[in-house]
């Protein structure tokens, strides 16, 4: 596996990100709908291109299997193709974070359990949480730290 962060956000890599994304909330954010992860789906590109750093993951044979995006020290954004998960991928690239950008912070949404206990185990506690999410829908978030 290679990781590394990327400065070139071209479209065609964009489009690879936002497939791993959409792939990966469907298989994790069971809480959303169909309709919501289109609408929000909108947004995705914008986000990708925005973030500071924005650092990738490729397999063996140099697939993009996963993506971290970092942003003052907190992760922003982090997903792992469904066929690649339980493999390492998310805990490196959240390590590679801790150790280049010195991530202490994520936001996670709470009906995602299976995320907030990947955190937990990480060592990210919890510190705050909301009932709504940044956009003000019923996600209740939890704010966790190293």
């Amino acid at each position: 596996m290679k990781i590394y962060e990327v400065k070139d956000k071209s479209e065609d890599l964009k489009s690879t990100l936002l497939n791993i994304w959409e792939q990966s909330v469907k298989a994790t954010h069971t809480f959303l709908t169909d309709e919501e992860i289109k609408k929000i789906k909108g947004y995705v590109p914008m986000a990708i291109s925005g973030v500071k750093h924005l650092i990738v993951a490729e397999d063996d044979i140099g697939e993009i299997v996963g993506f971290i995006g970092v942003e003052s020290r907190k992760i922003e954004m982090l997903f792992i193709s469904p066929l690649c998960r339980g493999k390492g991928i998310g805990k490196s690239l959240v390590k590679f974070g801790v150790e280049n950008y010195n991530v202490n912070e994520v936001t996670v949404n709470q009906q995602n359990p299976q995320a907030v206990g990947f955190y937990e185990h990480l060592g990210f506690k919890t510190y705050k949480r909301t009932e709504l999410d940044e956009e003000g829908n019923p996600y209740p978030l939890l704010y966790m730290k190293l």
